[in-house]
């Protein structure tokens, strides 16, 4: 039921950026957007940046019981760390930008796109490290079951966001302005869901700076520091894609390809969705002992990844070029042709059957063999991938992902789950 309604709630929001993308394409132009997609995926890559503490309050949740003191301990700990974090982050950004040539870096040569692209580089990330400890409100949603409840907030944000940008454009506002409509809504959308669910839905839990605790700080960071190594390494591998095709083959191809990964981008949000459903409640069950019922489910979870993202990619591969004509309209259809649309699904297919074998793992905190599954991820992509471009074209990005992944991350991703398994679950 969890899964089911959670997945309700998040359809509302995947129309946004299938509706705001053709629209912010064509009025910012593809400059412009392709340098607003360029810094996205940059700071897609710092998520590692809270520490792993998000990750790792999810974990810590989900095995304590119903004592609010010892949840408000946590949560205190986690935000107190995390609003150091981003006014940090936000001081380094203020510090450095003048000293950043961001127009040579993105290889951009329009003359007006240059001069606004350190203003959108500091919007962009700004909103971003602000965001950090605001979006902790949904590991505590989950952790404490409330599914439904977190993805309805997420929808609002969204479908928010797409409010704000569709009128801010049909105003004829700057083109900084729409993009701060984008990417500003969001945070906002967090912090009333915080306010709400601390002084309305769970005052006893309520965050407070007395209930910040050094010993539980320490535990907390432990198991985070853990999560902060592997998603820095995966956060960089998912998101290294658009910076290398804007640097080997332009700025433009990187903005039609980061349209047509958008389409593909609603299978990874079906796929952490369900994943993040099923952590808090596979921990517990390994907590109980019940370790058949998990080898089930997560059985159950691979065969449904795989005929939903597999059918889904499939379609996508034989009716991509014409829902993009429909969709966008400006894209050229011939910089992406269909081996590449081939080799998205194959790649999305690859992630989706591993995911509830990583999901178990990361519900009892072993995170080790995806440790080296990562790094060896990471080195062989990247090389594999500039290899690609330079001589396949555009189809050898996801060919060369696809290859890595099947050679480093998969035995990684097995030999883990059997561990996992075998071990008691506590974070």
């Amino acid at each position: 039921m969890g899964i089911a309604t959670a997945m309700v709630a998040k359809g509302l929001g995947l129309a946004a950026p299938l509706v705001i993308t053709p629209v912010c394409f064509r009025y910012l132009g593809d400059q412009r957007y392709g340098l607003w997609m360029a810094v996205t995926a940059l700071t897609g890559m710092a998520w590692f940046a809270d520490l792993g503490l998000g990750n790792g309050l999810l974990t810590r949740l989900g095995h304590l019981g119903d004592d609010p003191r010892q949840q408000a301990r946590e949560i205190s700990t986690a935000y107190a760390t995390l609003g150091t974090v981003a006014a940090a982050l936000l001081a380094g950004l203020v510090l450095l930008d003048p000293l950043v040539p961001w127009p040579r870096l993105f290889g951009v040569t329009d003359p007006t796109v240059a001069a606004e692209a350190s203003t959108l580089v500091l919007l962009c990330f700004g909103a971003f490290a602000v965001n950090i400890p605001l979006s902790l409100i949904q590991r505590i949603q989950y952790a404490r079951t409330q599914i439904t409840q977190s993805n309805g907030w997420q929808s609002t944000g969204a479908l928010a966001s797409m409010l704000a940008v569709l009128g801010a454009i049909t105003a004829g506002w700057s083109p900084l302005a729409v993009i701060a409509c984008a990417v500003l809504t969001v945070p906002l959308t967090n912090l009333v869901n915080t306010l709400v669910y601390f002084w309305r839905q769970a005052p006893a839990t309520r965050p407070g700076p007395t209930l910040v605790h050094r010993g539980t700080a320490m535990g907390l960071l432990r198991l985070g520091l853990r999560f902060f190594t592997l998603t820095t390494m995966s956060s960089i591998a998912l998101n290294l894609d658009s910076p290398l095709v804007a640097h080997v083959l332009g700025l433009t191809v990187a903005a039609h390809y980061a349209v047509v990964g958008k389409l593909f981008g609603v299978l990874s949000v079906f796929v952490g969705l369900v994943g993040m459903t099923i952590w808090p409640v596979s921990g517990s069950a390994l907590a109980r002992g019940e370790v058949a019922w998990v080898r089930r489910n997560t059985r159950r979870m691979v065969l449904l990844y795989g005929v939903i993202v597999g059918t889904t990619g499939l379609a996508l591969v034989g009716y991509g070029h014409r829902l993009l004509e429909l969709w966008v309209g400006g894209v050229d259809v011939s910089v992406v042709p269909v081996g590449v649309l081939a080799a998205l699904a194959l790649w999305s297919f690859l992630v989706a059957v591993s995911s509830p074998l990583i999901v178990v793992q990361n519900s009892v905190g072993l995170l080790r063999p995806q440790f080296f599954g990562w790094a060896g991820f990471l080195l062989l992509a990247t090389a594999l991938k500039v290899w690609g471009l330079r001589h396949l074209g555009l189809v050898g990005l996801p060919l060369a992902a696809c290859v890595s992944y099947l050679l480093t991350m998969w035995p990684a991703v097995l030999v883990g789950y059997r561990r996992a398994l075998r071990r008691p679950a506590g974070p």
